[in-house]
């Protein structure tokens, strides 16, 4: 009963057996009150007959002839009788028909009265009956009460009946079997959509398709809208999710490096500073990146200046530590009192993750410059970030691949190949843009460009 079909096919098979039950009912109860009204009609002809051909004797005594008009009255069990009797119940004549047999006497009706019954022989044959009591008056006056009484075998009707009966049921039942044979087919064509849908969910699940096609009828249309925008809402809450921790992985490498770094100068006067500086960096990012899917950055009602100076000198010093095998000089031009309106962990990203692929691929040097704007103050949340480094650089061909996730130009150098994805992103969430030039350095220069915030809201 889990299956929708059977449900209908059970609920319509009980109409249908209820629906022809009843006109199995009404039909049998209208062909047996008609066949007794035939039978009533059929005796009230052969009574008038009885009573056409009764003739008086010369002893004052009703009398009919030994052959009648109806055949069936001479004829042994013909299961058509006849009777004639005076009013004490005496017989006075009696068809052939009837010969070995007792008709029942039953009531004896009221004088110039006609009584139907149904009454049993003794050897139990029904019988239908009609009686007719007559006051019968002679040509000497003299009068006398005579009963009538004609009755036919009931057999041969109930017989009729039952075939009628069987002949009934069989046909309703053909024709109940045949609508529940086109309805079970047009069933299964109206289910078709459904078992589409449940296919093609099979088919998501599987990964050989993204999502419901839309031929679908309109009732079953809503349905698939929502299936494909719960499915697209899932898929993308997914991808947020592997993003965030993909983001999260890469911003705690930093730090790590960092505190493996600090770990072999334990006997450093300012290790307990500088690594729990470096914990809470880690501690910083993790809450960063739980909160950054919540809602991008430009949709915060409320924004903080960050100290741009302040927190790029916080990295480099972190990056020494990282690479202190390499030891890189960096030139920093930064603007003095420089503001970023933003979230501070956005800035942290796009610098630190500049700042150390710079780091991972430079030669020896690193330069990093950061202006505000053009045309805008130093509070006023623009910026232009640019770093530099004196490594191999980037091909012009592979500048649009490594801005996509995973995408490395070189796979035996450690790293996610997330940095500049990340990058573009917030830049983007920002309403600027991110650009690979050749740096005058000899390799890489990366410039990212955001404008004002109120600029980049209005866009």
């Amino acid at each position: 009963m889990h299956s929708l079909s059977s449900r209908l096919l059970i609920s319509v098979s009980v109409l249908l057996l209820f629906f022809f039950g009843a006109t199995i009912a009404v039909l049998d109860s209208a062909f047996t009150e008609a066949g007794n009204q035939a039978r009533r009609d059929i005796l009230g002809g052969q009574l008038v007959g009885l009573l056409a051909v009764a003739e008086p004797d010369d002893n004052s005594e009703l009398v009919l002839p030994a052959r009648l008009r109806e055949p069936r009255f001479g004829q042994i069990g013909s299961g058509l009788y006849g009777e004639l009797r005076t009013d004490d119940g005496t017989v006075v004549w009696q068809s052939k028909s009837a010969l070995g047999l007792q008709i029942p006497t039953g009531v004896t009706p009221a004088t110039g009265t006609q009584m139907f019954a149904r009454e049993t022989m003794l050897d139990g044959t029904p019988l239908l009956t009609l009686s007719l009591a007559v006051e019968w008056e002679f040509d000497d006056s003299s009068s006398k009460t005579y009963v009538f009484k004609v009755a036919e075998s009931m057999d041969s009707f109930n017989a009729q009946v039952a075939g009628f009966r069987r002949q009934l049921f069989g046909w309703f039942a053909a024709v109940a079997a045949t609508m529940l044979l086109a309805f079970s087919l047009l069933l299964r064509s109206l289910m078709k959509p459904l078992r589409k849908i449940e296919s093609e969910i099979g088919e998501i699940e599987s990964g050989s398709r993204k999502s419901l096609s839309g031929r679908f009828p309109t009732e079953l249309t809503g349905v698939a809208r929502n299936m494909n925008l719960l499915i697209d809402h899932e898929r993308a809450r997914s991808d947020r999710y592997r993003v965030t921790l993909d983001n999260l992985a890469h911003s705690l490498k930093t730090p790590l490096a960092a505190m493996r770094a600090l770990l072999g100068d334990r006997q450093a006067k300012e290790f307990g500073v500088r690594f729990n500086e470096q914990i809470d960096r880690m501690d910083e990012i993790v809450r960063y990146q739980l909160r950054k899917p919540a809602a991008s950055v430009v949709d915060q009602l409320v924004l903080h200046s960050v100290d741009v100076e302040n927190e790029v000198t916080r990295l480099i010093g972190g990056l020494k530590k990282v690479y202190h095998d390499k030891s890189p000089v960096f030139d920093v031009s930064i603007e003095p009192g420089l503001q970023f309106r933003g979230d501070g962990g956005d800035f942290l990203e796009l610098a630190g993750n500049l700042l150390d692929n710079a780091c991972k691929w430079c030669a020896k040097r690193v330069r990093i410059s950061i202006v505000p704007s053009p045309a805008t103050g130093k509070i006023a949340g623009g910026m232009v970030l640019s770093v530099s480094d004196d490594g191999p650089g980037i091909p012009e061909d592979a500048a649009s691949r490594l801005m996509q996730r995973g995408m490395r130009l070189d796979e035996t150098t450690p790293g996610h190949g997330i940095g500049l994805a990340v990058v573009k992103d917030i830049a983007r969430a920002y309403g600027g843009q991110l650009t690979i030039q050749k740096s005058k350095l000899g390799g890489a220069k990366i410039i990212v460009s955001i404008p004002p915030l109120a600029s980049a809201m209005s866009d």
